[in-house]
């Protein structure tokens, strides 16, 4: 990785160079730091606790929410069976938006940047009558798709990467941002013959959480947006040239049970990745910067 630029503290937050934003902050627990220009190949943003040290979204960043510790967790007290269903989500890409920002795991601390094709900086097309991701898009930590096991549901293998998270609230997030959010279900997108799992959610401080606890709930509360899901999602990568995305059982979303299982599954394919049990030659766990 290039030099490290010095830094210059502005109010409670980190930037980098002479011309400083106004800090961002995300969850008390985690702040993030910039490095180079947005838009940029250099960009890139990390993340640090509340001890200032550097972490990894991808490794560091528990997957559950403790509703002890956590902040950012509803005002009112959930439903007892909503406890075990608050998970931590990694925003990478801001509901709206086009640039495809996506959490670096090949390099040191895995910071969030924005991915390349052929050399160039990879912006999303829009898909009529869109403009940008139709969702706050993200990932969820501590978990992983192995591309060497096939799943059980659609016998392909994983993307090699976190799984994503469709948040369908009426916020707007910024990148970089943690949120507590509760699973409502899940697609099965089938990407270039590998498995990329789309997880249905809600940000449990949005005003619709109280009223939106599986997947039929988002058809009845939310009419029209799953399918708009699902039409995105098949046609996002025809301006590029590609085909349209297929999917696993007919385009039908999955309830949350189903979604729960298959974030333990990923939460356990994390695990022995981490205790190089499984192959992951392109996955970085290193807690310094090169």
């Amino acid at each position: 990785m290039r030099a490290l630029l010095p830094l210059l503290s502005v109010g409670r937050g980190w930037r980098v160079g002479a011309a400083a934003r106004p800090p961002r902050r995300v969850m008390s627990l985690y702040r993030t730091e910039e490095r180079g220009q947005p838009r940029s190949q250099d960009y890139r943003l990390f993340f640090k606790n509340v001890a200032g040290h550097y972490i990894s979204p991808f490794h560091d960043i528990p997957l559950k929410v403790d509703c002890k510790e956590e902040n950012g967790i509803p005002s009112k007290k959930p439903r007892n069976d909503d406890y075990k269903n608050l998970f931590n989500m990694v925003v990478e890409i801001p509901r709206w938006t086009n640039a495809k920002m996506e959490i670096s795991t090949q390099e040191p601390l895995n910071p969030i940047k924005q991915d390349m094709k052929n050399g160039e900086l990879r912006y999303t097309a829009n898909i009529f009558p869109h403009k940008g991701y139709i969702w706050n898009y993200g990932a969820l930590p501590q978990t992983w798709e192995d591309p060497h096991q096939k799943d059980k549901s659609t016998d392909l293998c994983g993307d090699n990467d976190p799984l994503d998270v469709c948040e369908i609230g009426s916020k707007v997030f910024s990148c970089g941002e943690v949120i507590p959010v509760k699973i409502l279900g899940i697609l099965a997108l089938i990407d270039e013959c590998e498995t990329d799992w789309k997880i249905i959610a809600i940000n449990v401080n949005d005003p619709d959480a109280g009223k939106l606890h599986d997947i039929d709930d988002v058809k009845k509360f939310k009419p029209g947006y799953l399918e708009a899901t699902v039409n995105w999602l098949r046609f996002y990568k025809v301006p590029d040239g590609k085909p349209e995305n297929k999917f696993a059982f007919n385009g039908e979303f999955k309830n949350k049970d189903f979604a729960l299982d298959v974030i333990n599954s990923a939460h356990e394919c994390w695990k022995a990745m981490v205790m190089k049990k499984s192959g992951q030659e392109a996955i970085n766990w290193s807690q310094e910067l090169q």
